[in-house]
């Protein structure tokens, strides 16, 4: 079976991210390697390559392959930074940006979710990643400021508290819209201020928090 997960990340790859434009070799390189049916449930295992995102409990889901490249690659990580992911989840986004950055700092504001994925992470031997509970719209201005910030979920507008953490020349990026569709962008710190691009549509589940959206706001229908 561990031939096979091989196998089918080969072809993830070759199917799904570098046809589609991913070209950053670390990235690529970090997800032929992580082994993503761990990071979802058992039954969702069979489906785990698949172009799709999957439910991973708790009304969330881990992103579809691609969308993971495409986050990470634009983070535009060398090697040395700081990271800041906000949405844990399943641990996945974190397991990669492990693999590409010098330290990650995740918030989950679900502790099941986060508990889950410190023992999938430290399954793999993963010791640059520490994940807190917690509102991830405020940040963990405690530990930055940070080079890259990704969230894993979508706000209906850039939180301030995040930009805030972000050192010179440091870029977030985040889906930004309403509760159905949002366009997934990156800001970068520079000393004329926030340089905004956006990078494409997307759909992600709801950022909640005190800078997102109350939870009161979002009916669990449209989030699963």
């Amino acid at each position: 079976m561990v031939d096979d997960n091989a196998r089918l990340r080969d072809d993830m790859l070759t199917q799904q991210l570098i046809r589609r434009g991913i070209r950053n070799e670390r990235v690529l390189q970090a997800m032929r390697t992580m082994p993503r049916h761990l990071f979802v449930p058992a039954h969702q295992r069979p489906l785990a390559y698949e172009d799709m995102p999957l439910a991973i409990g708790h009304a969330q889901t881990i992103s579809q392959p691609l969308m993971v490249a495409m986050m990470t690659e634009a983070l535009q990580l060398q090697g040395h930074e700081r990271v800041l992911e906000i949405g844990t989840g399943s641990g996945y986004q974190a397991a990669i940006l492990s693999r590409l950055a010098a330290v990650v700092f995740s918030i989950e504001r679900i502790a099941e979710l986060a508990a889950q994925a410190r023992g999938t992470l430290a399954m793999q031997g993963i010791m640059n990643v520490q994940i807190l509970v917690g509102d991830g719209t405020l940040g963990l201005p405690e530990h930055g400021p940070y080079d890259a910030i990704v969230v894993t979920a979508a706000a209906p507008k850039i939180p301030p508290a995040l930009v805030e953490q972000l050192a010179p020349g440091g870029r977030l990026v985040i889906p930004v819209g309403d509760r159905h569709e949002q366009t997934l962008v990156r800001l970068t710190a520079t000393h004329n201020g926030p340089r905004i691009e956006s990078l494409g549509r997307c759909r992600f589940v709801p950022l909640i928090g005190q800078q997102g959206w109350v939870s009161g706001e979002i009916s669990p229908e449209k989030v699963l």
